[in-house]
């Protein structure tokens, strides 16, 4: 017989604890039993158990106490009241506080093994939601975001303080840098971790859909709404609503979410009643907002309302120290996946990987290392394998285009001198199609020094 959980008794009935060990056990079950509950308490906190029979009436404690006692110490144990008929109102009490369900005194045998069979699925599915749960925080923990560069250090500052802040937050970057799961990173670290998360991409719903989306709609709001159905905002309520690319919601859906965030509520389409939500908005564009307040297509005030905290991920080409560690991170993940063993990437790989802009950011990375993993035969990812395409093969590095506009602090001399020189040295780089002698001849750099710059700035010369 397969076993299954682990079974509390607690009746003050000695012969009544021994008769539901004796039919628990056939089924599967291990059983524990005691007639004092003050003893059960101690057991619950020296032994786990999935499963608790509590009887309602008992001497030194009722069942409604143990119940109580037990929800606080694990949510998880799954409850089953045992009841005379006279106290089946104690018993719905008991269900309203926590219980699975109640059996009464006396009982058909039958009747027991389906409920706690039903109760023993009830306690594998906990099990398993509690799991996913623990699964997903460790994934989006903001420890798993890849970086060692400074600037990922300060992001990981930043991300750390908005999980402990109830604050709306905007998440500005390029497309592919990782905004979804910066705002994982903060949902999942936040004190509403275990409320849902939800996302929106706001780009690629028409007007109508997105607002019936976000609010709701009642049965008959327009064709097609065939019954009444809820809106992210209700299903995100405790929770946190992720909204992509806020920065192409048309005015009139911007109006509706500003009336939304200020009043805490949503009216669904075609009702009249507006409903109370809680919800914690996380915004995220690839737009610069500012520059869209000024052309008149993005409201000032709901900017005001979204970006309490903002967020600005810098694009892969400004990190690239940070470009190793994530090329083995993708290594290891999909190598495992592929059940290939690829030890790491060969000297001639590895910089041409440090060399490409990543225009597509970590997104772009993430998919030339998986791509070049199904391709590879040997031990190593070869240029060969990493570059089937050719598109690696020029450095074609584009300055910034959405800066942290927000965060007007001053760079430090050295470290704006520093990032000056390299980003001019990868464009002069670009225009002499990585001829040094022809970049050393426009910069007026001599080849040694130029070399030496180079190597301090951390920009390595693929050579023919």
């Amino acid at each position: 017989m397969i076993q299954k959980g682990k079974i509390l008794i607690v009746d003050d009935e000695q012969g009544f604890c021994e008769l539901l060990e004796n039919i628990l056990q056939k089924e599967g079950f291990d059983t524990v039993s005691t007639t004092n509950p003050i003893y059960a308490q101690q057991l619950l906190e020296k032994e786990d158990f999935d499963l608790a029979f509590l009887d309602l009436k008992m001497p030194e404690m009722d069942g409604l106490e143990l119940l109580n006692y037990i929800k606080t110490f694990d949510e998880n144990i799954v409850v089953i009241i045992i009841t005379a008929y006279g106290t089946i109102e104690k018993a719905v009490e008991a269900m309203r506080k926590g219980a699975y369900d109640f059996i009464t005194k006396p009982f058909q045998k039958n009747d027991l093994i389906r409920l706690v069979n039903k109760a023993w699925d009830k306690r594998k599915l906990l099990l398993e939601m509690s799991h996913l749960r623990a699964e997903i925080q460790g994934r989006y923990s903001f420890q798993n975001i890849i970086g060692k560069s400074k600037p990922m250090q300060d992001l990981f500052d930043l991300i750390s303080k908005a999980a402990t802040s109830p604050c709306n937050v905007l998440i500005q970057g390029e497309s592919g840098t990782g905004k979804e799961l910066v705002a994982k990173a903060i949902h999942y670290n936040s004190s509403r971790k275990n409320k849902n998360f939800v996302c929106l991409n706001a780009a690629t719903l028409q007007e109508t859909l997105l607002e019936s989306q976000l609010f709701g709609h009642v049965k008959g709001a327009f064709t097609g709404a065939y019954k009444d159905q809820k809106g992210l905002f209700e299903v995100a309520n405790g929770g946190t609503l992720f909204l992509d690319e806020v920065a192409d919601m048309s005015p009139q859906v911007q109006a509706k979410l500003l009336r939304a965030i200020q009043e805490q509520e949503i009216i669904p389409l075609g009702s009249n009643s507006p409903r109370k939500v809680d919800v914690r908005i996380i915004a995220a564009s690839n737009k610069d907002l500012r520059q869209a307040i000024k052309e008149g297509s993005f409201r000032e005030d709901l900017y005001y309302r979204l970006s309490v905290i903002t967020i600005y991920i810098p694009p892969l080409r400004e990190r690239r120290e940070d470009i190793p560690l994530l090329a083995m991170h993708f290594l290891h993940r999909y190598a495992k996946e592929a059940n290939k063993k690829i030890e790491g990437f060969t000297p001639k790989a590895m910089e041409l990987l440090c060399n490409y802009s990543w225009p597509g950011n970590v997104r772009e990375l993430e998919n030339v290392i998986q791509s070049a993993i199904f391709l590879e035969t040997g031990p190593q990812i070869t240029t060969k394998s990493l570059n089937y395409d050719g598109k690696l093969t020029k450095v074609s590095y584009s300055p910034q285009t959405l800066a942290p506009k927000e965060n007007n602090d001053l760079l430090p001399y050295a470290e704006a001198k520093r990032k000056f020189e390299r980003e001019y040295l990868l464009k002069a780089l670009e225009k002499c199609g990585g001829n040094i002698s022809l970049t050393a001849r426009k910069t007026g750099i001599i080849r040694p020094n130029l070399y030496k710059k180079l190597k301090k700035l951390n920009i390595h010369i693929k050579r023919s």
